[in-house]
């Protein structure tokens, strides 16, 4: 569920696929010439991660579709890998608002032509106004219009619309309907310039909560949508009539009848809720109307659909349940263009135990559910689901009937069935986009087979990254789904981090010398605020919180994995040696600050808050302030230590109203020395360096030259490199950065809405090899195999190889045979194959050396059908395993 993953960006900022075709705005200044190299962008592989508010198909072109996201840009849909490609990668730092897309309209006229009304935030967290970006090449491009007020992809009612429509008679005739009392809009010229519609007649008046000083829930959510119908007009002439959703409770939908010179609030139409979508079928001469008693995508506690005859005027309330019987608002709404008369619509807000979908076939008179209760809690399914291309959507959970996992979904405001195939529909949640391919089965008594179709677009929040120099290459710490452990960049991980969940998780750390050893902290509504994991963040384990822990916080980890100190939200800084059972408050530095651990001495803590650095050599138990100066005054600063080289520290952060910059420290944090090229940097970490250096790699996300972007440099800070361009920028990009230890000019970076990007130099990386095949392990060896997770057709297991024996192995490869047909899907801290029922799984590297009395484990996703008996056997090479 996404709430507010931008918030810690947006006080920073207000105190101061990828492959393929690149992007550009055409409005943009030509950037100064800087040294740069030319990278490949790819993103570690997540599938989704956020809220999918909207989906449209084209109604000329067949699988022309798109999707917006509320704070990750928008994606074109790519039928022949069924993949979702970014649009929006070119969006700059100073715009990143523009990253939200509040509405997206593709032309039927002319299929090249697409429009993104763009902004996140309509209070003060969003600095500039909103934007119309055209594009006449399927969004490889863009162009931009700017307006004159805010839009909101990220704010309340965000699920409702879409307010940005084409004319399908008159494709250079746009409307927008714009949030805070702005009203209605228009375009006559093909979205270049936009007008105020000045006579419309309601700018409406609903707000989630008047109250709210800061703006974000106070604000009028205005006009929501916009449908033509497109029977009421011809080719190049203008459609005569249009319908508008407006959020007022009382007059939610307005009529023209003669293509916007007049509008009339319709006759005769339900009050008490707000229409969230309102869909024409032209052919029965019918406009459906979902209704809600909330704005959405979290609340709604009632609603109704209804069907408006638009020939004879008739309202009939074709709600599949009575209103008291709701919980839950109405809001995706679809008609099959191929059939009409079948309409579906969502209830979105129905969190427990799960949405619900409905189906009617004869215009609304009837209706079936996607599921429904046998007797209770027990329930069946019209459906079966397939997450086994995204495992992690099950969340890790086992949870009490009439529950499921993988859940059919939540936030489901975004529902569309294909004009073109009434097999197809795609369907938004907080998480993914699910679809399918078989919806036909609904209606002759079978199964539909429901599966994320999100690949390529990739929708996470990023708060830190991590990349140890053994095991996996990249942690990370996310937003709203906790964060991941990619042990292959192009693979989807096969769960978050769990035991506990964190719905955010605020910061992560491993013990350099120890990277078997790490720590994260993260929120949580009920329970722990940090965990830890001894096995690379495999497996994980709950702490304990000192009192009064509100949030996640910083967290920094002992160069050894001895001890670690803790900055949570609500506290104040604190330390442990060990796992935290028994936190002890750190003197001499404020609450709030900033921490991180010196790489090379277990003993050398660092903290940072308001234009103060603080040093502990004392395990954290108590901090000394610095004498430095000239350090940024405010908190918006991130800052770590070098790996390998004791006492040298790189802090990046600061405010243009401010000392803005790059700092180095050589001594600890005594004295600090800005480096002069550096105009803004916002984050700084390491990588391998260069051949022929002896000093690791620096990047930065930064302005360098007049220009922003991420930067390299090979020499210690003298010279700086770009290695990203104009085509990809991704909005934000200052809340972590990290390089590859392993592969030189490898990258990571986090976006605010686009996932972890990393990029490697066109020249090729050079990686440290792993520990070649040693001999065959011999020695007495014991397995257990576990069934952690299963779902309707696949299932995760985790297996611990122990050596029992008295000599250590260099290298392993573990055999056995599946009984009942399951087929391997995917694997990690393991290299695994499968030929017919027979499997091998062998180490990878860094986990080849398995001392006597030690173990190594491994864990894998798989499909299966009928039965799921685990493997009788296990053999180490010749050695037959003891199995557990």
């Amino acid at each position: 569920m996404r709430r507010t993953r931008i918030l810690t960006a947006v006080l920073a900022l207000a105190a101061g696929l990828l492959s393929g075709a690149p992007t550009a705005l055409a409005a943009d200044p030509p950037a100064p010439k800087l040294a740069a190299d030319t990278y490949t962008w790819k993103n570690a592989r997540i599938d989704g991660g956020g809220f999918v508010p909207g989906i449209v198909f084209n109604r000329s072109e067949k699988n022309l579709a798109y999707a917006r996201t509320d704070i990750g840009g928008a994606y074109r849909w790519q039928e022949s890998s069924k993949t979702w490609t970014p649009l929006l990668d070119s969006v700059g730092w100073d715009d990143w608002g523009h990253t939200g897309v509040v509405s997206i309209a593709t032309d039927s006229v002319d299929p090249n032509r697409v429009y993104a009304a763009v902004g996140t935030y309509t209070n003060s967290w969003d600095p500039k106004n909103g934007a119309v970006m055209r594009s006449s090449d399927r969004g490889a491009s863009w162009r931009k219009a700017n307006l004159p007020f805010k839009l909101g992809g990220n704010m309340p009612g965000r699920g409702m619309g879409e307010r940005l429509a084409v004319d399908p008679n008159r494709n250079s005739v746009l409307y927008l309907g714009a949030p805070s009392g702005k009203g209605l809009w228009r375009s006559t010229d093909s979205g270049t310039t936009w007008s105020q519609v000045a006579n419309f007649p309601n700018a409406g008046n609903y707000a989630q909560d008047p109250s709210d000083t800061s703006g974000y829930a106070s604000d009028n959510q205005g006009i929501v949508w916009v449908t033509f119908d497109e029977s009421t007009g011809t080719a190049g002439n203008a459609t005569k009539t249009v319908y508008v959703g407006v959020a007022d409770k009382d007059n939610a939908v307005y009529r023209s009848t003669d293509a916007g010179a007049t509008w009339q609030r319709l006759a005769g139409q339900p009050t008490g809720q707000l229409a969230h979508k309102g869909v024409l079928d032209a052919k029965n001469g019918y406009l459906y109307l979902a209704y809600s008693d909330k704005g959405g995508p979290y609340d709604g506690g009632k609603g109704r659909l209804w069907r408006y005859a638009t020939g004879t005027g008739t309202w009939t309330n074709i709600s599949p349940v009575a209103e008291a019987d709701t919980f839950y608002g109405f809001s995706g709404l679809t008609v099959d263009r191929q059939k009409p008369g079948t309409v579906m619509a969502t209830a979105y807000s129905a969190w427990w135990p799960d949405t619900q979908i409905f189906r009617s076939t004869d215009s609304g008179a009837t209706w079936t559910k996607a599921w429904d209760y046998t007797s209770y809690p027990n329930r069946e399914n019209r459906y079966t689901m397939d997450v086994s291309s995204s495992p992690w959507l099950t969340w890790g959970a086992n949870p009490q009937p009439p529950e499921q996992t993988p859940k059919l979904g939540w936030m489901t405001e975004a529902l569309e069935i294909d004009p073109f195939d009434s097999n197809r529909m795609m369907y938004g949640t907080g998480a993914t986009i699910y679809g399918t391919e078989n919806l036909g089965n609904w209606d002759g008594g079978g199964k539909f087979t429901v599966k994320p179709m999100v690949r390529g677009l990739e929708e996470t929040a990023v708060n830190d990254l991590a990349s140890p120099p053994s095991g996996a290459p990249l942690l990370s710490a996310l937003g709203d789904i906790g964060g991941f452990r990619h042990t292959d960049l192009t693979k989807v991980p096969s769960m978050m981090f769990t035991q506990p969940n964190f719905t955010t998780t605020t910061s992560l750390d491993f013990a350099e010398s120890n990277p078997d050893t790490v720590v994260r902290t993260g929120n949580l509504d009920s329970g722990p605020h940090i965990a830890f994991s001894t096995d690379n963040g495999a497996n994980w384990f709950a702490g304990t919180d000192p009192s009064g822990v509100s949030g996640g916080g910083t967290v920094a980890a002992a160069a050894d994995g001895s001890r670690f100190v803790w900055s949570p939200e609500g506290a104040g800084v604190h330390h442990a040696t060990g796992f935290g059972t028994s936190w002890q408050a750190s003197g001499g530095i404020p609450a709030g600050a900033i921490v991180e651990a010196d790489r090379v001495d277990p003993k050398t803590f660092y903290g940072f808050k308001s234009g103060k650095f603080y040093v502990s050599t004392d395990g954290g138990a108590t901090f000394k302030a610095s004498p430095a100066t000239g350090l940024p005054s405010g908190d918006s600063v991130r800052f770590k230590a070098l790996p390998g080289g004791k006492g040298d520290v790189w802090l990046a952060g600061g405010a243009t109203d401010g000392a803005y910059g790059l700092w180095h420290s050589t001594d600890g944090g005594a004295s600090f020395t800005k480096l002069p090229d550096v105009e803004q940097a916002d984050t700084v970490g390491f990588g391998k360096a260069a051949p022929g250096a002896s000093y690791q790699t620096l990047y930065i996300s930064a302005k360098i030259g007049g220009v922003r972007g991420i930067f390299r440099s090979t020499d210690k800070g003298a010279s700086w490199t770009r290695i990203n361009d104009d085509a990809h920028q991704w909005g934000w990009t200052g809340a972590a950065i990290t390089g590859d230890p392993r592969v030189y000019g490898r990258v990571y970076v986090s976006t605010n809405g686009r996932g972890v990007v990393y990029g490697d130099s066109s020249g090729g990386g050079t990686t440290d090899p792993g520990p070649g095949p040693g001999p065959a392990p011999t020695g007495a060896c014991k397995v257990t195999y576990k069934v952690t997770s299963q779902w309707t057709g696949g299932f995760q297991a985790d297996v611990q190889l122990a050596n029992t024996g008295t000599s250590a192995w260099n290298g392993w490869s573990l055999n056995w045979t599946f009984p009942d047909g399951q087929k391997l899907t995917q694997a990690w801290n393991a290299e695994a194959a499968q030929s017919g029922a027979a499997v091998t799984a062998k180490n990878i590297g860094w986990n080849g050396n398995v001392a006597a009395g030690s173990s190594v484990s491994f864990g894998f996703t798989a499909n299966w059908s009928g039965t799921n008996t685990k493997p009788a056997a296990f053999r180490l090479g010749e050695q037959t395993c003891t199995v557990v």
